[in-house]
């Protein structure tokens, strides 16, 4: 860990000067892009002044002494005029910065790199930035006190992202409003697998360590990537139209894993019929050791899923997840009910459709029953960072969902959420977005009260 300026006193101060002053002689006169994009609960997070389109990572990772050395190319288009951009990086060592191949000036202070390339960008431009750097990843800690970042394994290691950790193993921009594709290149001692998002475009053996390169087409945003190495089982097989299913399942846990594995294709099926056409190019699951994570994360393409919760209900919610926070993500960590109120209702509605009880009664029984903790706060107004993740952002946004179901009927409403994960596939939302178009797709009915009593009140509403 290092939060040094990796420059001589008279390169730093070059770069002090460069910070506050344009291009001479007619040239582009850019200004510094903004660190942080004002998310209300992350502020930190993002950065402003360009748009990621591709990521291009080659990681070498040796669990023995957890070092990490990588190469980040990152493909971007400046939305304006730029003499200098951040990227979010937490801890590592930067050993080397270039734009465009030309030799960049850089400069760390907390999770904030920042670039100063050799001629300032004009908007519109599109620039690749190398960023060479290495150590130790860090585990970090969220607000509400689970780890995220790089989290070290029995026999290798875990990078979890959600909602800012991926910044522990990979510089970038990384807040959920800017969605990439991605190329990841994990190298280990041979005998490990490494996991990643999208497909395996190739593997490779080479002086005792492999190499696992993973392929992302669709646009993904930076907390969704993950890492997973280790000694997993590996399966390949196909869903629904031949969709291919990638599951790695943590060798000790296989056995175990089994029988939920093989609902896998089904669940799939399910889901593709209630919520329209699987956005991405595969699907499947991480099954890792118990210990590994506390939790569940809805990665893209296949969830990371611990095996002591490796359950039919947690497969539903997080598959959901890739239509519901993964394809159509939001705009800020405010709207994170789209994710989880989305994929908590789609648990509901899977045991209405097995032989449980319909969503309906679910939320009779939420309704009446004495978890104060749902009332809380309003799922479109999580009261603070650390509780983004807690009940009304789930139970009372799958509520809320049931509540619009009651006004509408079955085939508007599943006309709407069909429609909102097809119209804003690939794409970011944010709350008003969504009120609005269900305004749109149910004309004649009056949703004021759900979105006052339900969505944005405070307490408990008075009538169910």
């Amino acid at each position: 860990m290092s939060r040094s300026v990796r420059l001589v006193p008279p390169a730093a101060a070059l770069f002090a000067l460069a910070l506050t002053t344009t291009a001479c002689g007619g040239g582009v006169h850019g200004t510094p892009g903004g660190s942080g994009v004002r998310d209300p609960y992350f502020p930190k997070a993002g950065n402003g002044g360009y748009d990621v389109d591709h990521y291009d990572l080659a990681l070498d990772y040796t669990p023995a002494g957890r070092r990490l050395t990588g190469t980040a190319v990152i493909t971007a288009r400046a939305t304006q005029d730029l003499s200098a951009f951040n990227l979010d990086l937490a801890g590592l060592q930067v050993d080397s910065v270039t734009v465009e191949g030309r030799k960049a000036l850089f400069a760390r202070a907390g999770q904030e790199l920042t670039v100063r390339p050799h001629d300032d960008l004009s908007k519109g431009e599109t620039f690749r930035t190398t960023v060479r750097y290495s150590g130790t990843p860090r585990t970090l800690t969220d607000p509400d006190g689970s780890k995220e970042g790089w989290l070290p394994t029995a026999d290798g290691g875990l990078g979890l992202g959600e909602p800012v950790g991926s910044m522990a193993w990979f510089p970038g921009n990384h807040h959920p409003s800017d969605k990439a594709t991605y190329d990841i290149t994990v190298t280990v001692p041979k005998g490990l697998q490494a996991v990643s998002n999208g497909e395996l475009a190739d593997q490779s053996t080479k002086g005792g360590r492999t190499s696992f390169h993973w392929h992302t087409a669709q646009p993904m945003a930076g907390y969704l990537a993950t890492v997973a190495v280790g000694h997993y089982d590996i399966t390949r097989t196909r869903g629904p139209h031949g969709l291919p299913i990638i599951a790695a399942v943590d060798h000790a846990e296989a056995k175990e894993s089994k029988e939920v594995l093989a609902k896998l294709s089904d669940i799939v099926d399910w889901e593709e019929y209630n919520f329209g056409p699987y956005p991405f190019s595969s699907t499947g699951a991480i099954v890792t050791g118990d210990s590994d994570a506390g939790y569940a994360l809805e990665t893209q393409n296949r969830p990371v899923i611990p095996a002591d919760q490796f359950n039919t209900e947690t497969l539903v919610h997080e598959l959901a997840h890739q239509w519901y926070g993964d394809s159509v993500t939001p705009s800020s960590w405010q709207d994170m009910w789209l994710n989880e109120g989305f994929a908590t209702y789609a648990e509901w509605l899977y045991g209405e459709d097995h032989g449980g009880e319909s969503a309906q009664q679910t939320f009779m029984d939420l309704y009446n029953g004495d978890n104060e903790a749902i009332w809380a706060y309003p799922p479109a107004k999580p009261s603070s960072a650390a509780h983004i993740s807690d009940s009304p952002v789930y139970l009372r946004g799958a509520m809320v969902l049931q509540k619009i179901r009651q006004k509408v009927g079955d085939d508007t409403f599943y006309a709407i959420i069909q429609g909102w994960a097809a119209t804003h596939r690939y794409g970011n939302v944010d709350t008003a977005d969504f009120t609005a178009y269900v305004e749109k797709k149910a004309p004649g009915h009056d949703f004021s009260e759900i979105w006052k009593d339900w969505l944005y009140g405070d307490g408990k509403p008075a009538h169910p």
